[in-house]
């Protein structure tokens, strides 16, 4: 039996620090700015943060995808280039630029991205002698929350300064792993460290949710695997899951999210359901969904 263990457990209401909490103090934003976050490599946190992004896009919602990776991925896998020319994440934390000037458009309707650089293997050293280093990612997003429901940051896999910007700019954290015994393992010393951010820096920073990806229920280890999250993380264990699926994988070589590379196979379609979890999660009716309702009750009264 695979167990995790419930000193880590993350609480319903942290404590935060007094002095943490009035330094982080601010208005309420409409927007939800979510890190997709988790220190093991290849878990799918970069097809995740594409995939939901677009799904959330395409359902009608501006959503802003942040590449926050020095592997630029996201930004690869939405057809853009590296060009270390272009302004970037980098040139954000580092206060050369502003957020408004660093964002670029996207193939898809409603989908905008502040590019990743590789340039941002070397933030971690420049951050450490700036003011307000844990904090510069979330001052810079300040003058443009307002303009996106939904704002998705891809982490890279390491718990190091540009994850921290991420988790103290962000409302939640969703969490990807893989439903396998290491993974299982270092689920809760992940989770020992958000509280500690969210003690720390951020005292509003809540999980999301926790996603399964590359998820194949046929397995008995996955079923274990999938017991014991339901027993660690209750309701925050995401009823939606991400099944292993070739189109997923080729996607990012076409530069395209799975809803457009091809949106009937079964990445896009599980894409398409967590992000309409999320929002039932967070009680928002998208575009689309009213859209979907008006048209079902013109139907019904035809009848």
């Amino acid at each position: 039996m695979i167990t995790i263990h419930p000193a880590n457990k993350p609480s319903a209401k942290p404590d935060p620090k007094p002095e943490a909490a009035a330094t982080s103090a601010e208005p309420a934003s409409p927007s939800k700015v979510i890190a997709v976050v988790n220190q093991k490599g290849g878990v799918g946190k970069t097809t995740t943060a594409i995939n939901l992004a677009a799904a959330l896009a395409l359902e009608g919602l501006s959503t802003l995808l942040i590449d926050c990776d020095p592997q630029a991925n996201t930004t690869g896998g939405l057809g853009f280039a590296r060009d270390e020319a272009r302004a970037s994440i980098y040139d954000l934390l580092m206060g050369h630029t502003t957020a408004d000037k660093v964002i670029l458009p996207t193939d898809v309707a409603n989908l905008s991205l502040i590019p990743g650089s590789k340039n941002l293997i070397g933030a971690n050293l420049e951050l450490v002698a700036q003011d307000r280093r844990e904090y510069r990612l979330r001052d810079a997003l300040a003058p443009i929350r307002a303009n996106y429901p939904f704002i998705l940051l891809d982490c890279p896999p390491a718990l190091d300064l540009l994850t921290l910007n991420s988790l103290v700019a962000a409302d939640g954290h969703l969490v990807p792993m893989q439903a396998e015994y290491f993974a299982l393992e270092g689920i809760s010393e992940l989770m020992s460290t958000l509280d500690r951010v969210t003690q720390s820096f951020n005292s509003t920073l809540a999980l999301e949710g926790v996603l399964l990806t590359m998820y194949d229920d046929r397995t008995n280890l996955s079923q274990q695997v999938t017991e014991n999250l339901k027993a660690f993380f209750d309701d925050k264990l995401l009823k939606t899951s991400i099944p292993r699926n070739v189109r997923l994988a080729e996607a990012p070589s076409h530069g395209k999210p799975v809803a457009l590379y091809d949106p009937k196979s079964r990445g896009a379609e599980a894409y398409r359901e967590l992000a309409l979890e999320l929002l039932t999660r967070n009680n928002i009716q998208s575009p689309e969904e009213k859209r979907r309702k008006a048209a079902s009750a013109a139907a019904a009264s035809s009848l």
